[in-house]
């Protein structure tokens, strides 16, 4: 549902606000689908659409500019092709070129909306949050848009449902005065055990830090050259020495590497005095875990929710999830099962945090599984990995109508092509050649070579490699379209 900020209640219609969309964690809990190479918030994890799909639609329609979107550089041309099959086409996205946390996130995204305007309105919002409500955050939002432009920098503060360990917590304060609705930020409380959850839960003072927050960018920037100065310093050089890439802006790589690594709560949130909360009942999560999916999805009469070829039987409160192999479960209760290709998670709801943990020992150990997928998506489209042997691999590669790879060569590796659907166009050194189904061409080691789609199809064909190191860091690219060094 997309939310539309009133005007008459708000802002003139002249001043849109702009959404923020934070795209830079990797969702470590949510493996093995999320993984770094391609995190939850490019997955539909809660509906049909991705969940950064779901976050920008939240703020299209009236009252709203075009988004500003923080990522890396990794998933740019992911993020602007999910993107483009919801209809936001003009987006503008920011590439970070080193994680540097939320802080120089913000900072960079309010540099950017006030060479246009510093007294613009942000909504900044994560990428991978939930909202199941949206109905309710129209009213919320123009509260927070005036509150905002009085000077204010307002936080959404989720009422609890129950006494969550898994989120920090806001205590209100003293009402702001003359915004009914709108309070006083008293403190941010790191995420809480049991007992002290328990405790402020009954209280009915805490709310659920969403980790949203609305403000204007010369509010935000005063606020961080308070606090923070070397953020501002550091960010500033990098947006005024950005340099655009299609339909990217990069950050200066020197310059934004040079911030400080820090959140925008250590940073500003829990030192400034002009912090204001807003209570919201949005039906919110922040999807951390396996657990918040099962409490999210639609549940049998079992308790259990079930996604893919899955066959549970004498089975209650568990979440099985498969995105292949039918996947059956009998004899347990409360247990989170996700299966992928290449590999399975099992584990009791109760420990659904200690993924996170799996995750650093696998990376700890080597396992390319800790952070990449077989399947890995390119801006051209896709290959995965089928068999990996001594001194072969065998992939398949979709390449989408109208696209193609960079112009190569390889030292290690020669390499054979078999069409299995649609038609190819190879340049192989001199030779431009067009490959149909069930025809193939073999690429022998150090050829320059480019692969072309050029029919109305995708291209799906088999590649066989072969050699002594089958890396993907041995592609010399001589030329490409997508910027890619």
């Amino acid at each position: 549902m997309v939310i539309s900020v009133t005007h008459a209640a708000s802002q003139p219609a002249s001043t849109p606000v702009i959404p923020v969309i934070l795209s830079g964690g990797s969702g470590s809990r949510l493996w093995p689908v999320s993984r770094s190479s391609f995190p939850k918030q490019f997955w539909p994890l809660v509906s049909r659409r991705t969940m950064v799909q779901e976050t920008a639609l939240r703020s299209q329609g009236p009252g709203f500019a075009q988004p500003i979107i923080v990522c890396n550089n990794e998933h740019r041309f992911v993020m602007a092709e999910q993107l483009k099959e919801v209809g936001i086409t003009a987006p503008r996205i920011l590439l970070e070129p080193v994680g540097r946390n939320s802080a120089p996130a913000i900072a960079a995204a309010a540099l950017l909306a006030a060479e246009t305007d510093p007294d613009a309105v942000l909504w900044v919002m994560a990428a991978d949050a939930a909202i199941q409500k949206p109905e309710n955050v129209g009213p919320a939002l123009d509260l927070a848009v005036k509150v905002a432009r009085a000077g204010r920098i307002v936080t959404f503060g989720m009422t609890p449902t129950k006494a969550e360990t898994g989120y920090g917590y806001i205590e209100k304060g003293a009402p702001l005065a003359g915004y009914d609705g709108a309070w006083n930020v008293a403190r941010f409380v790191e995420k809480p055990d049991a007992a002290n959850a328990a405790r402020m839960l009954e209280s009915g003072q805490f709310l659920w830090n969403s980790g949203m927050f609305v403000f204007t960018a010369r509010t935000m920037l005063q606020e961080m050259e308070k606090y923070e100065p070397a953020i501002v310093s550091a960010v500033r050089q990098a947006v005024q020495d950005r340099r655009s890439d299609i339909d990217f802006e990069r950050l200066d790589a020197a310059a934004f590497a040079s911030s400080p690594d820090i959140s925008i709560d250590y940073a500003v949130a829990e030192r400034t005095d002009l912090m204001t909360v807003i209570p919201g009942d949005f039906g919110w999560s922040d999807v951390g875990s396996w657990d918040a999916l099962w409490e999210l999805g639609p549940k049998d009469d079992h308790g259990n929710v079930t996604i893919g070829d899955v066959a549970v039987f004498n089975t209650s409160n568990s979440y099985v999830r498969t995105d292949g192999v039918l996947t059956a479960v009998t004899g347990v209760e409360d247990l989170l099962v996700v299966v992928n290709d290449d590999a399975v998670l099992v584990t009791h709801r109760d420990h659904a945090q200690d993924v996170k943990a799996i995750v650093s020992r696998l990376k700890k150990d080597g396992r390319k599984e800790a952070t990449t997928h077989s399947r890995c998506y390119r801006p051209w489209g896709f290959y995965e990995t089928l068999i990996e042997g001594n001194r072969f691999q065998v992939k398949r590669i979709v390449v989408e109508p109208g696209e193609k790879l960079s112009l190569q060569k390889h030292y290690h590796r020669a390499e054979h092509w078999v069409v299995v659907e649609g038609t190819a166009q190879v340049t192989r050194n001199e030779e431009v050649i067009l490959v149909r189904e069930n025809e193939s061409v073999y690429l022998p080691l150090g050829a320059v070579h480019r692969l072309e789609n050029p029919g109305r199809i995708p291209l799906t064909l088999i590649e066989v490699q072969s050699g002594p190191y089958l890396g993907e860091d041995d592609i010399v690219r001589l030329e490409d379209v997508y910027s890619r060094n």
